[in-house]
């Protein structure tokens, strides 16, 4: 309801002479739904994967991890792109390094 209001008062004519103040409040507003765009979306999802290399970069030998499918182990060698995860005794799978959703240091 609010939205629609709001739809037909910035798509409604200038009244008069005042076309100048109409396109000043246009670049305003342009400006400010950039500006909260910014803060809300980029910014924080810019800092998530921020977070997320650093988790990644710390990765050492001997690590417990947690895997996107939700697998637990431990890491018994890194590589560049990927990590050899031991799942148990006799049993180690190797995974990629964005599948690593937590680390918990030894």
């Amino acid at each position: 309801m609010i939205s629609n209001i709001l739809g037909l008062i910035l798509m409604a004519p200038a009244q008069g002479g005042e076309q100048g103040s109409s396109a000043i409040s246009t670049v305003i507003m342009f400006g400010s739904i950039i500006l909260i765009f910014y803060f809300m979306i980029y910014r924080p999802q810019r800092k998530r994967q921020k977070d997320r290399e650093a988790l990644v970069a710390k990765m050492d030998k001997g690590d417990k991890v947690i895997l996107a499918g939700g697998i637990h182990g431990t890491i018994s060698a890194i590589e560049d792109t990927t990590v050899l995860i031991q799942v148990s005794d006799n049993t180690k799978i190797r995974f990629e390094k964005s599948s690593v959703n937590s680390v918990i240091p030894k």
